[in-house]
């Protein structure tokens, strides 16, 4: 079992930049896939990016593709999401998850999921 902790969420002006953290408790980081995921108000949770137990290979959504870049540090049990050139639609509470089948983009596939870490993007 995993448990998860974000942080790193706050407010950043249009074509500002974030990082995002999530530290994982317990000694089997590595055997997990990561992903990042975020849900505005009134829509469905949605894959950001995702990152394979190894860190070798990585996932983006089309949305955030050349903009965000996930990361995993494996001494430290964290991975990290660098959001930049952000943008109001961006705005979303972001939950990073982990599971040990698969580098998923689906929701549902993901054991463990953090309590989330607000981002609002201003214009």
């Amino acid at each position: 079992q995993v448990q998860l902790g974000e942080s790193g969420g706050g407010s950043a002006q249009a074509g500002g930049s974030l990082r995002l953290s999530c530290v994982a408790s317990g000694r089997s980081f590595s055997m997990y896939h990561m992903g990042w995921f975020r849900q505005a108000p009134g829509k469905e949770r949605e894959i950001v990016a995702a990152i394979s137990r190894s860190g070798g290979n990585t996932y983006y959504a089309d949305s955030v593709n050349g903009r965000f870049t996930i990361s995993r540090d494996t001494a430290r049990n964290t991975v990290y999401l660098q959001m930049d050139s952000l943008k109001p639609e961006d705005t979303a509470v972001y939950y990073c998850a982990a599971n040990r089948a698969s580098m998923s983009q689906f929701p549902l596939a993901y054991d463990y999921w953090g309590q989330g870490t607000q981002v609002t993007v201003s214009s």
